[in-house]
């Protein structure tokens, strides 16, 4: 398994990079610290201009750092780490690692799910799970790692789910042998129609091997019901499709979820397909 981490040094990034690696801890994975430049930039950090400087000092001393305290602080045989830098756009850059590497999963560390919306426009995490087909787990600051017994799946049943996304969601729940709680949220207490049926019906069949359960939530907000059943299962973490953009951007981005700690307490996977 190939892991990417795009890092800023940061301290998000790091607890980023603990809660992976704690997931992650029975697998052989390697993991790739990926450090991005922009293109044409007339300075880096400080007093560092050219490309030629930023090969040579700062960055790569910081990335050999990462790499001797990782190694310190991580002693699992299983994992190994490469670091490297590269110049250019971020999410072009990401998606050429991917290729080049044959990443599985990019785990990326931020303020809290709450800030995105509300960083600088192109914020690389919000670029990053909008616009990069690759399953992305994204690490609030004060995500501190707890083996994800109940992983939620929120879903309205109006998306079919390919195999991509039942791929990451058994890989996902198999690692710590979780059980996957998947929640349908409605205003009324009314049937599904004949998609969403046909949609649940398949989910049901292949998520076949798993422990899992199918939770129902009437007549509450999207928001308000993520966040109560997050309370009353003691839910680790929320895995969600990218594909319906809108529950998608309601559960992320909207003023109300803004308000809730599922926002900066819990990671999230968001699925591509």
């Amino acid at each position: 398994m190939n892991i990417l981490l795009p890092t800023d040094f940061s301290v998000n990034a790091w607890n980023a990079l603990n809660y992976a690696r704690c997931l992650f801890k029975n697998k052989k994975v390697t993991f790739y610290f990926l450090h991005i430049k922009p293109p044409n930039a007339t300075s880096y950090e400080e007093d560092v201009i050219t490309l030629a400087q930023v090969q040579t000092y700062p960055t790569v001393t910081k990335l050999k750092k990462l790499l001797t305290d990782v190694k310190t602080h991580s002693p699992n045989k299983n994992h190994r780490f490469y670091a490297s830098v590269a110049e250019g756009l971020f999410v072009e850059t990401i998606r050429k690692k991917i290729i080049e590497e044959h990443i599985d999963y990019i785990v990326m560390g931020t303020k809290g799910i709450a800030n995105i919306k509300e960083a600088t426009v192109g914020s690389h995490t919000t670029e990053v799970i909008t616009k990069v087909k690759c399953p992305v787990l994204i690490v609030p600051e004060n995500a501190r790692y707890k083996t994800p017994k109940e992983i939620a799946f929120p879903t309205d049943f109006n998306i079919f789910y390919k195999h991509k996304v039942i791929e990451t969601l058994h890989n996902i729940t198999e690692l710590n042998q979780s059980s996957l709680s998947v929640l349908y949220v409605s205003k009324k207490s009314e049937a599904l129609s004949e998609v969403q049926e046909n949609n649940k019906n398949y989910l049901k069949e292949h998520l076949n091997g798993l422990a899992y359960t199918f939770n129902f939530a009437i007549n509450q907000t999207l928001e308000e019901a993520i966040e109560a059943f997050v309370v009353s299962k003691d839910i680790n973490m929320i895995a969600m499709m990218a594909k319906n953009l809108n529950f998608f951007q309601h559960i992320l981005f909207h003023p109300v979820a803004r308000k809730l700690h599922y926002h900066t307490d819990i990671p999230f996977l968001v699925l591509h397909e």
